[in-house]
C-alpha cells in the first residue's frame, strides 16, 4: 500500500521509521505545512510537497497519517483530508473524542473514504484492554495509571510560563495506590492519590525561582489537584539525563466470578515505552493496515480500535495466524 506522512515532529519521524519495518508498505509523500524544500527527511528519494498539494495527490495514496497535534490540528486536518483519501490520526482528548468522530464521519463518508482515529496507546491499545476486560468481568473497577513518563503537554505548559528556559515533567503512578489495585483491594482513589508529577526545570538567569515553583505547583488542570516536586537544573544536565520521551503505563480491571461473587480475579496489561512517540507511531502504522483493507472490502466513515477485527493488523493470513499465534 502507498502511503504519504503529514507532519514531520516526533510522531512523523517515528511514522517514517515504522514503515521501515513492514514491508508491505510504501512511503511516497511527505506533506508539511513548512517551505517543503527546508525539509530534511530521512527517506532519500521521497518527495516533499506543501500541504496545499493532498487534494492534488490524493487518488495515489492509500493512507494518509496525519501527524499534527490533537488540541489545534487534527479537529480542522482529519475531516478536510478525510474528503481527499484515507486518513489514520492520534487525535487523543479523550472528552472531544464523540464530537471528532461525528465530523470526522461526516466527510470520510460523502468522499467514499475510511478514517481511523485516536490510535496510539491511551486511546487505543489501553481502549482495547479495558474494552476486553469489562466484557469478560462485568462486574468490577476499572483503573488506568500512566506513567512514568514524560507528558509533553505538561512539560510544554512548563515552559510557557515567563523565566523558564526548558523544562520537563514526568507522571509517576503513586507505588502504594498501584499495589493496592494489583492485590484486588478495589480502592477509591483521588486524582492526587493515583499520579505525582515531577519536574525537572531550566531557569533564566536571574528568574524567580520561587515564583515559577509557585506558578507551576499552582496551575489549574495541569499541577494543581497533583503532590509536585519542582527541581532546578542546568542546561547540560537536562539534556544529558531528560532528552528522551519514555513512557508507559498499566491498565487494570477487578472483578468476581461464582454464584456467590467468592472468587475475585485481576487483570492487568502494562506498557515501558522508550520511546513513546515511536510506539504510537507502530500502532497507528498497523491500524492503517487494516483501515485500508477494511476500505477495499467498501466499508467507509469514521473508525476506532474498537471496529477492527485483530487480524487485519497483521501481514499474515488466516491459516498462519492460527498455526502460529492463536
Amino acid at each position: 500500500m502507498k502511503v504519504a506522512i503529514l507532519g514531520y515532529g516526533n510522531l512523523g519521524r517515528g511514522i517514517e521509521s515504522a514503515i521501515r519495518q513492514n514491508d508491505d508498505m510504501e512511503l511516497v509523500a511527505f506533506f508539511t505545512r513548512r517551505a517543503p524544500e527546508t525539509l530534511k527527511t530521512q527517506t532519500a528519494g521521497v518527495p516533499v510537497y506543501s500541504v496545499s498539494d493532498i487534494e492534488k495527490h490524493g487518488d495515489e495514496i492509500d493512507m494518509l497519517f496525519i501527524c499534527g497535534g490533537s488540541a489545534t490540528d487534527l479537529p480542522k486536518q482529519t475531516p478536510e483530508y478525510a474528503k481527499f483519501c484515507n486518513v489514520i490520526d492520534s487525535f487523543d482528548t479523550h472528552a472531544k473524542i464523540p464530537e471528532h468522530f461525528e465530523n470526522v464521519d461526516k466527510a470520510a463518508k460523502e468522499n467514499g473514504h475510511i478514517a481511523m482515529i485516536s490510535c496510539g496507546w491511551d486511546p487505543g491499545m489501553f481502549s482495547l484492554n479495558r474494552l476486553y476486560a469489562n466484557c469478560i468481568l462485568p462486574e468490577g473497577n476499572d483503573y488506568t495509571f500512566w506513567g512514568k513518563g514524560v507528558s509533553q503537554g505538561h512539560s510544554d505548559a512548563i515552559r510557557r510560563i515567563d523565566g523558564v528556559k526548558d523544562g520537563k515533567q514526568y507522571t509517576i503512578p503513586v507505588p502504594e495506590a498501584l499495589e493496592a489495585v494489583r492485590n484486588g483491594e478495589n480502592p477509591t482513589l483521588s486524582t492526587r492519590q493515583k499520579h505525582t508529577r515531577e519536574c525537572f526545570v531550566v531557569a533564566e538567569e536571574g528568574a524567580d525561582l520561587a515564583r515559577i515553583e509557585r506558578e507551576i505547583k499552582t496551575m489549574p488542570n495541569y499541577f494543581d489537584e497533583y503532590d509536585t516536586t519542582v527541581h532546578f537544573i542546568n542546561e547540560e544536565e537536562l539534556k544529558a539525563n531528560h532528552s528522551g520521551i519514555p513512557h508507559g503505563g498499566f491498565v487494570f480491571r477487578t472483578g468476581v466470578t461464582g454464584l456467590n461473587k467468592e472468587h475475585k480475579h485481576v487483570i492487568e496489561y502494562s506498557l515501558k515505552l522508550d520511546s513513546n512517540p515511536e510506539f504510537t507511531a507502530s500502532v497507528i502504522v498497523a491500524y492503517a493496515r487494516a483501515a485500508v483493507r477494511m476500505n477495499k472490502e467498501g466499508q467507509t466513515g469514521c473508525k476506532t480500535v474498537f471496529d477492527v477485527p485483530p487480524a487485519y493488523l497483521s501481514r499474515l493470513d488466516g491459516a498462519e495466524l492460527r498455526a502460529h499465534l492463536l
